[in-house]
């Protein structure tokens, strides 16, 4: 098990070897998500948005740890450290926008999680593998580019313009996945890559995401009976 996950992963143009510093233009490219997560952070404490905008705040800052260390140390292990705290950002930015923007209580915006997430995550499974393929693995983004768009439309439908950013990102998105998938293509012609452009793109759209976050929402107040716990998160 230790031996797999420590084995050796080459998936970009720019690395050409097991180098800590093989892709030194993807790793600094992970200053976009630093700059964005911390920028989150301080306006969420400026802007007394409350604990749950603060933590997406270091949310990004954790997405740019696992991803600079997956494009050093590129192990089976750090693929993961990479993978995680996006599918964590992206589960816990839904709630937010269900909770915050839109002003639902726990139980519809639970309800309401699931059922999109069931729904494409079933999607996601049935897209096939040729496709799987031929975008570079992209298709695994669709969750959280159909969650920015399907969200985004139902905070506008709340009267919230915070939508409107979950639009703005899901456009940037685009931008970023096309750069994705364009990366093993791109090798002869570019031996650099577009990864880094990935980075770059998705740190402007995590940086749009936490100014809707910190801008527009403010925390719920909940009855008596809530626990403490759970008022954290407002």
């Amino acid at each position: 098990m230790l031996e797999q996950l420590s084995q050796h992963v080459d998936l970009y143009c720019e690395r050409l070897g097991p180098g800590l510093w093989a892709e030194p233009l993807n790793a600094v490219s992970n200053l976009a998500f630093f700059a964005a997560g911390f920028w989150g952070v301080y306006e969420a404490r400026r802007l007394k948005a409350g604990v749950f905008a603060e933590v997406l705040g270091w949310w990004v800052v954790a997405i740019g740890i696992g991803s600079t260390l997956f494009h050093t140390f590129a192990t089976e292990a750090t693929k993961w450290a990479d993978i995680l705290p996006i599918a964590g950002f992206t589960l816990a930015y839904t709630l937010f926008n269900l909770r915050r923007f839109a002003g639902m209580a726990w139980p519809r915006a639970l309800a309401i999680f699931l059922g999109f997430y069931i729904a494409v995550g079933l999607l996601t499974y049935m897209v096939p593998d040729w496709l799987r393929a031929a975008s570079n693995g992209t298709t695994g983004y669709l969750p959280p580019f159909l969650a920015l768009i399907f969200f985004g439309c139902v905070v506008i439908a709340k009267g919230s313009a915070a939508g409107w950013y979950n639009l703005a990102a899901a456009a940037i998105f685009l931008g970023s996945v096309t750069c994705r998938v364009l990366d093993p293509m791109v090798c002869d012609a570019m031996p650099i890559g577009t990864h880094f452009m990935w980075h770059v793109l998705n740190g402007l759209m995590l940086g749009v995401l936490m100014a809707a976050t910190t801008r527009y929402a403010k925390p719920r107040t909940e009855p008596q009976s809530m626990s403490g716990a759970v008022g954290a998160w407002q």
